[in-house]
């Protein structure tokens, strides 16, 4: 099968210290790759890198990242640009965080399906209100109408989820979408990111400290420390018969999330 995204070989640094080294892996279409390690471990860098988000510190020194065809790292901020938010999106640690306070849900869902396409007010609006549906919000009207402070830490969360979704990405990058949120919820959250999967076929990189969450989601797993691949391979597999020393004591510590 096609691999909708591939890291070859990939070098990351900031300010010339190496943060990421020599990491490689493939993602397939519609399938959930789970990214595992303790903070600073270098998770939310690689998928960073991905859509040009390391800031002006980062850069990717060696290796390549491939959305289908196109080599990532090679492309202009202009053709990245278009990418982000059509082909590959992003759900973000705390959603709440990237909202702006001062602007409706609708306001700012609407500013980014702009952003990447012409479309009616009224289309918007079918669009927004189909996808909240098939994420379980029974009120999306009232959800497009709030301010962000008005809703729970994990509406805020879901939100996100949906904003990421507007425009149907190919990959949705998560970073760490459930560790400032309570078990039920993030119960929750888990089961509406497998209903995305299930409802559009969509590639997901979920990266988790909490290594029950990927045991709930993901097909495969990546398990880094200080940057570096310690095992890789089928979920069941790294899981049930780690290699590592590191995964063992990752296993040891944290809870499970049993699948649904």
């Amino acid at each position: 099968m096609e691999k909708i995204l591939r890291y070859d070989h990939v070098d990351i640094a900031y300010n010339g210290f190496l943060a990421v080294k020599d990491v490689s892996f493939t993602v397939e279409p519609g399938e959930i790759l789970g990214i595992v390690g303790e903070s600073g471990c270098g998770k939310s860098t690689l998928i960073k890198a991905a859509m040009g988000l390391l800031g002006s510190a980062g850069m990717v020194t060696r290796g390549d990242i491939w959305y289908k065809d196109k080599n990532l790292p090679d492309l202009s901020p202009k053709e990245l640009q278009k990418l982000n938010g059509r082909s590959l999106g992003m759900i973000f640690q705390s959603a709440g965080s990237s909202f702006c306070p001062i602007r409706t849900i609708e306001a700012q869902l609407y500013e980014t399906m702009t952003e990447h396409e012409k479309t009616s007010k009224a289309e918007f609006l079918d669009r927004a209100l189909e996808l909240l549906d098939k994420l379980g919000f029974e009120d999306g009207k009232r959800v497009l109408g709030s301010y962000p402070f008005e809703l729970s830490g994990g509406m805020q969360q879901r939100v996100g989820i949906a904003a990421a979704m507007l425009l149907n990405p190919s990959v949705l990058f998560a970073d760490e979408p459930t560790s400032a949120l309570d078990v039920s919820v993030q119960k929750q959250v888990v089961e509406e990111m497998l209903l995305v999967r299930k409802t559009f076929g969509t590639s997901i990189v979920l990266v988790a400290h909490n290594i029950g969450v990927i045991g709930a989601m993901a097909d495969k797993v990546l398990v880094l420390k200080d940057g570096e691949t310690v095992e890789y391979g089928q979920t069941q597999q790294v899981l049930t018969h780690p290699q590592a020393d590191y995964t063992r004591a990752l296993l040891s510590a944290v809870p499970r999330l049993r699948r649904a």
